[in-house]
């Protein structure tokens, strides 16, 4: 274990133990009695799934450099516009601007004679089936599966979609193995891909917040996969994960790979609670457990938060009556900026409408 792992290890457990006092306090004072929480050598943190990791197809190639034959490109035929990133480009308003692309589509390497996928999909690693989303049409990802993992940063999810089936032994709450068979590949989605660009679109990354379908953001239409609807799912760049995977010859875990995952925002936001992603993920939080001062989010290129901590004497004077402003930006990591989080005004970075709703989502 690093130093660095380690320092976070004992900020993480302390925090659980601030809360786990502060949830005790609460029932007592209602007239249940509790146990006192148990010291910080008796908690323990789950191994990784992260261990077990294997390919999500028989696509073997997914560090490579060489995107060709392994990525499903869009219509532009350009292969890294099915990797992960600012990658695409999109109309918006009378511009075109670029647009995130948050997993890998990954590219069939089998048809019939119809020119239909023939790819098997397993799970990339150890997990619990969450969600066995078999409507093909009610959604962005068609028929898609999300599997739940363990790690010591917390659980994190990896994505399955645009299947042309889910197997039908799958059951939500079910635990697999890594390799075992969810279905197979396909072209389902809400607007139509064409069959001859059938793929597996995969992702693997964080879940923002599991009061998600209370969130006052929430959409009034119908939210298919509930707390797993895309809106809640924020992925990682599952190619580095690979290579990170490859590099440490297994023995990698999620926590490990954001840690060396680059910064490219910075944003200082008023609080009323500590924000529920680090009530899940308390070893991303660096610090004593905050209620209501103001805290720093450090957040990736996709949007995922990385670290919290909570804001110093200056910074928090920063604010002024604002609840929330960019605090620094990393333009290197940040690269073509298709989240647009935060946006550039009169040579200033602020949160821009898409960062506000971030925010609130990852704050609520």
């Amino acid at each position: 274990m690093s130093g660095a792992t380690a320092r976070r290890l004992s900020q993480g457990l302390a925090v659980l133990l601030l809360l786990a006092i502060g949830c005790g306090r609460e029932k007592k004072e209602s007239g249940v009695v509790v146990p006192p929480p148990e010291p910080l050598g008796a908690l323990t943190l789950p191994a990784s799934d992260l261990y077990s990791l294997t390919y999500p197809t028989r696509q073997t190639r997914l560090a490579d450099t060489n995107y060709n034959g392994v990525y499903q490109p869009t219509g532009s035929g350009n292969p890294e516009s099915g990797t992960y990133g600012s990658v695409r480009l999109g109309n918006y308003g009378k511009q075109i601007l670029p647009r995130f692309h948050e997993g890998l589509d990954i590219a069939a390497l089998e048809r019939d004679r119809q020119g239909r996928p023939l790819d098997d999909v397993f799970a990339a690693a150890n997990g619990t089936v969450a969600l066995v989303h078999r409507t093909a049409g009610n959604s962005d990802y068609g028929i898609y599966v999300v599997l739940l993992h363990n790690d010591p940063v917390g659980e994190f999810y990896t994505l399955y979609a645009h299947m042309a089936e889910a197997d039908a032994s799958l059951r939500e709450g079910a635990p697999v193995t890594a390799g075992t068979r969810l279905g197979r590949m396909g072209n389902t989605a809400l607007s139509g891909i064409p069959m001859s660009r059938a793929h597996l679109h995969f992702e693997i990354g964080l879940i923002a917040n599991s009061r998600f379908l209370t969130w006052p953001g929430l959409p009034k239409k119908y939210t298919p996969g509930g707390k797993y609807n895309g809106q809640n799912l924020w992925g990682l760049n599952p190619i580095l994960v690979f290579r990170d995977f490859e590099s440490h010859a297994g023995k990698i875990t999620l926590l490990d790979h954001i840690q060396r995952t680059p910064t490219a925002i910075e944003v200082l936001a008023k609080v009323r609670h500590l924000p529920d992603c680090f009530v899940r993920h308390p070893l991303l939080w660096t610090g004593p457990a905050s209620s209501s001062d103001p805290i720093v989010l450090s957040i990736s290129e996709g949007g995922v938060v990385l670290a919290g901590r909570p804001a110093t004497a200056e910074e928090a004077a920063r604010l002024g009556k604002q609840n929330a402003a960019v605090l620094r930006v990393n333009e290197t990591a940040l690269g073509k900026n298709a989240r647009r989080i935060a946006v550039k005004r009169n040579g200033h970075w602020v949160l821009g409408s898409n960062g506000e709703n971030w925010l609130s989502l990852w704050l609520y």
